[in-house]
């Protein structure tokens, strides 16, 4: 698909997860075959960037492009200033946020709430589309509830202000992340715009990837909480829809490459948050193995960067891990 001057080919892209998508991960999931990654939301008001956890959020130093950078905000002027600003920064595409069900996001009538407001999100549209050079995009959900599904009318809405993708959720607001996906919507979403369209919700699999973008029409899928603690996900689903035979690596491989990536965030975050940071990684990644409730126990003490990077190595050989519960490709967002 083409999103202004890029040339996308590779359908399956790594969702913005706040708190989880950070850099280290996002190029870690490229690596590994992921055909885009998009940034961690970003508040809009650049009053507030100056802070750690912003600049942390804000930092795109080294990724492979097209760099997609989601901001977040509820002000058209101020969104469109935060635009500009990324721009600046090295950004190539501004996502939109409309899709976050977070209530510290919703307090701030930001995120999917802002569906509730097509005035309002028009605005945005038009302010943020017009304060910059490179392609915009936005992510929402089907609605904000199952009695105002109007996902649909504001994708033709961003097409016709100047948008050049939508991302939809297959799930309104209120489901939060309950329940299965649904795909009609995404369909008639797909039969009311010319423009690209990425299909988000439930895709764990190559198989449930084929049957999403079948039912949809989408031309590219998006995947969340299946990455975690298996970032080679992406890349092994875009090379089977591709006809290409990809699977996870070796265990030992597989702990190698988490290895890594523990070290990375350690030196992203520092010491302290870092540690703190790739606990959730490696939980995750242990889960997906029969015996990796045991190995877990035994790293989730630790505080020491150095001993929880080595303990974690030590899983090679000697650390036993089993498949079990292994998403191949098979099951798991």
């Amino acid at each position: 698909m083409q999103i202004g001057p890029h040339q996308i080919d590779n359908p399956v892209w790594l969702a913005p997860m706040a708190g989880v998508t950070d850099r280290p991960v996002r190029v870690l999931c490229r690596s590994l075959g992921a055909g885009m990654a998009i940034s961690e939301m970003v508040h809009s008001d650049v009053s507030l960037w100056g802070s750690q956890k912003s600049d942390r959020r804000l930092d795109i130093e080294n990724e492979p492009g097209p760099i997609s950078v989601q901001i977040a905000g509820y002000d058209p002027a101020m969104m469109a200033n935060a635009a500009r600003a990324n721009e600046e920064r090295g950004a190539d595409i501004i996502d939109i946020n409309l899709g976050c069900p977070a209530k510290k996001v919703l307090k701030k009538a930001a995120g999917s709430a802002l569906m509730r407001d097509e005035a309002l999100v028009a605005e945005i549209f038009r302010q943020v589309v017009k304060s910059v050079d490179i392609p915009v995009t936005v992510k929402m959900r089907t609605g904000w509830d199952h009695l105002s599904k109007n996902g649909p009318r504001i994708a033709k809405m961003a097409q016709d202000l100047g948008l050049q993708a939508v991302t939809m959720h297959g799930r309104t607001r209120c489901d939060m992340y309950q329940g299965d996906a649904e795909y009609d919507t995404i369909r008639q979403t797909r039969d009311a715009i010319q423009i690209p369209l990425i299909a988000n919700g439930d895709i764990t699999s190559t198989d449930k990837a084929r049957q999403v973008l079948d039912a949809t029409g989408a031309d590219a899928v998006m995947i969340g909480r299946g990455t975690q603690g298996d970032p080679w996900l992406p890349g092994i689903i875009a090379a089977e829809l591709n006809q290409q035979v990809r699977t996870h690596p070796s265990i030992d491989e597989q702990i190698q490459v988490m290895a890594d990536l523990i070290r990375e965030i350690q030196l992203f975050y520092g010491e302290r948050t870092g540690v703190k940071m790739a606990r959730k990684h490696m939980q995750w990644f242990l889960k997906r193995f029969a015996n990796g409730a045991q190995a877990w126990s035994k790293l989730h003490p630790l505080v020491d960067p150095d001993d929880q990077y080595q303990q974690f190595k030590e899983l090679i050989d000697g650390g036993g891990l089993r498949d079990g519960t292994e998403r191949a490709g098979q099951t798991a967002d």
